[in-house]
């Protein structure tokens, strides 16, 4: 884009319909077939091919309304494999980090964006570039993947849809490169709902002011944009200008809250039940309050029935339990996660789902420690926590666990169309025989 106000450039590398093309690199025959993934317990459709789009189904489409198109046309349904796209995914970034930019910013499971400054000597032409990433990330993982490039993270993630919508860029689509009529024809061509951060509803209001492309988005001043929706928006049209606002994230922010929390493939009664699972929760949670170095001041527990069951009785609550000092150990976080569901726990009720939150997190080098030397603090109280992480990092999640059992359970999440883990269990990695 020949306006561009700015000297950054960056790109964003997308797979496509990154759920549905892991299973199909490892089952070749769901290629040109309707196939969804479905959500936890199999509720609605996250991911659909191309050829299921075409049919009409929206992203987060019931899967039990969907059954008899299913039947007529055949749709293939599988249940997400988290662990197979994690792997996968982890993959497509290594690549992008080895052998084209050590600057990443691994923004979701399937999006990167690349930092491209230091490319340029490399890479005079950045589509070539582009092309090169496609065909070196389908040839060695079998993923597709679509490219944008821009003077902005704004308008690479622009870039990346005009890649994928218009058959004639092959993919890759560089703004820095096309001339100012040609990014008009393209901006004016594109809803401005399709912009990075414009929400319904911002949508709805940017309709009603006469803005409805692209073009008339990056065309308005971005005070103006301040002055009605404050300065995210702002921020936006700076970056649809080429004025780049937003800084490549290379090491992910430490998160303010961790949730953690899954709804059940049967209703649950029990208290028994819930404690174990809910202990799981908390043990998860404290996992990832470690990984990113925190500790809590306090947690959060709920539980609920099923809202859309409404032939049952509805019961929902939860509960804050502050504790006594910031901290990460597990067996504590379990504990105060117990304590708070016998609180708010009552008989009588079927129950969908429980969960917890950490809150209030800081970091641990600058915790406020205690003159008492308590449960879950001390020099051996991390080194247990660092010994069960490294366990559970090695020989699989739950391996060393605090009051949870990892026995099947009969209300655990329905998972009924799950492929095999095919790069992540050694029992079921694909085999090839010849004859």
């Amino acid at each position: 884009m020949s306006q561009s106000a700015s000297s950054t450039l960056f790109a964003l590398v997308d797979v496509n319909n990154f759920y549905v093309s892991c299973e199909r690199v490892f089952n070749p025959g769901l290629e040109n077939r309707p196939v969804v993934v479905l959500s936890n317990n199999d509720g609605c459709a996250v991911a659909r091919s191309n050829e299921v789009k075409a049919l009409g189904v929206k992203m987060g489409a019931p899967w039990f309304q969907l059954k008899e198109l299913a039947d007529r046309h055949g749709i293939v349904a599988l249940s997400s494999n988290y662990a197979l796209y994690a792997d996968m995914s982890s993959r497509v970034v290594s690549l992008l980090r080895d052998y084209y930019s050590p600057h990443i910013e691994v923004y979701s499971i399937d999006e990167s964006f690349l930092g491209l400054n230091d490319l340029k000597p490399l890479w005079p032409d950045f589509t070539a570039m582009g092309q090169s990433m496609r065909q070196r990330i389908r040839q060695w993982t079998g993923l597709p993947v679509c490219v944008g490039i821009g003077a902005t993270k704004t308008l690479a993630k622009l870039a990346n849809h005009i890649a994928k919508k218009n058959p004639r860029f092959n993919g890759v689509c560089d703004l820095s490169s096309t001339t100012q009529a040609e990014t008009d024809r393209l901006f004016d061509a594109i809803d401005a709902g399709e912009v990075w951060g414009v929400g319904r509803r911002i949508r709805a209001h940017l309709q009603a002011a006469g803005i409805r492309t692209v073009k008339d988005l990056r065309d308005t001043p971005p005070s103006w944009l301040r002055s009605r929706f404050g300065v995210v928006m702002e921020r936006t049209g700076n970056e649809l200008q080429g004025l780049s606002c937003l800084a490549l994230e290379e090491v992910s922010p430490p998160r303010k809250q961790i949730i953690s929390s899954r709804s059940f493939g049967q209703p649950v009664h029990a208290l028994s039940d819930l404690s174990e699972v809910l202990a799981g929760h908390a043990s998860h949670a404290a996992e990832k309050l470690r990984s990113q170095n925190g500790v809590c001041h306090a947690i959060h527990v709920f539980i609920h029935t099923n809202p859309y069951q409404k032939q049952d009785r509805q019961y929902s609550n939860s509960i804050v339990i502050p504790l006594p000092n910031a901290s990460a150990d597990t067996r504590l976080l379990v504990r105060a996660a117990l304590f708070g569901l016998k609180k708010i726990y009552r008989p009588g009720y079927a129950y969908k789902k429980t969960g917890v939150m950490l809150m209030d997190i800081g970091e641990a080098q600058t915790a406020q420690g205690s003159l008492l030397l308590e449960h879950g603090s001390g020099k051996r109280a991390e080194g247990l926590m660092k010994a069960m992480d490294a366990l559970n990092l090695r020989f699989g999640r739950n391996t060393v666990s605090v009051f949870s059992s990892s026995a099947p359970k009969p209300w655990a999440m329905r998972r009924e169309a799950m492929s095999p883990c095919y790069t992540t269990r050694w029992a079921e990695v694909p085999v090839a025989y010849s004859r």
